[in-house]
């Protein structure tokens, strides 16, 4: 814990939180945030909030870093591909950053669409819950695949891969005042996606997905100090 008088340590090194307003009681504190160090000390990643009250979870920073994490997962398999979706927190609250996790498996000689692929459906994660916030999905690097019969190139995935996407509910009295007395909240979203072999495209198809998640309480203390 550094007391940091006039707030002068996180000016200097540019954490001062300027979401909140000279006057205001929280006024002089830092943006929240977390840095991650391997063994010999050297930060590999940071991760930083835009309000005191957001938290990104221990699960979540282990997720970005790619490092092992394995919880109870529901599992499913069509025609093309075979999934796993799991939650890196069993808790949802108010500021907290979650990781709402899938893995896919395509089945052998299948291929589905990466980022960057035109005049195909791109493997996507949809989210279906009202009052959830929603960050970008984060998509691992691509293999590029070439159709020898159109001459096209186009980035796929073929082996086993993993997206991940941050959910939270906003830390304000209206997201509160929304989820009431619940004790739980069941997110519902998508896969879409279009499947190929070496000599079929398949329909675009689109695989229903949910986790449940307690409900658990805004953490209202502050991070670093003045």
């Amino acid at each position: 814990m550094l007391s940091d008088k006039g707030s002068a340590t996180i000016k200097a090194y540019g954490l001062l939180n300027t979401t909140v307003a000279p006057g205001n009681p929280t006024y002089g504190i830092p943006f929240p945030g977390s840095f991650m160090l391997d063994r010999q000390g050297r930060v590999t990643a940071r991760f930083f909030e835009q309000a005191y009250q957001e938290r990104t979870t221990v699960s979540t920073v282990l997720l970005k870093g790619g490092l092992g994490l394995e919880r109870v997962a529901t599992t499913a398999q069509t025609a093309h591909l075979g999934l796993r979706s799991w939650a890196g927190d069993d808790t949802l609250a108010p500021g907290r950053h979650v990781s709402l996790v899938v893995d896919v498996t395509p089945a052998t000689g299948m291929h589905v669409y990466a980022p960057g692929a035109t005049s195909y459906r791109v493997v996507a994660l949809v989210d279906e819950t009202p009052g959830v916030r929603v960050l970008e999905t984060g998509y691992p690097a691509s293999e590029t695949y070439f159709f020898a019969p159109l001459n096209e190139r186009v980035p796929v995935y073929q082996k086993p891969f993993r997206l991940t996407r941050e959910v939270y509910v906003e830390a304000s009295p209206e997201a509160a005042a929304a989820l009431g007395t619940r004790t739980s909240l069941t997110l519902s979203g998508r896969l879409e996606y279009q499947a190929c072999d070496d000599k079929i495209c398949y329909n675009p198809t689109s695989v229903p997905l949910s986790w449940t998640l307690a409900i658990g309480a805004l953490d209202r203390e502050r991070v670093g100090g003045r």
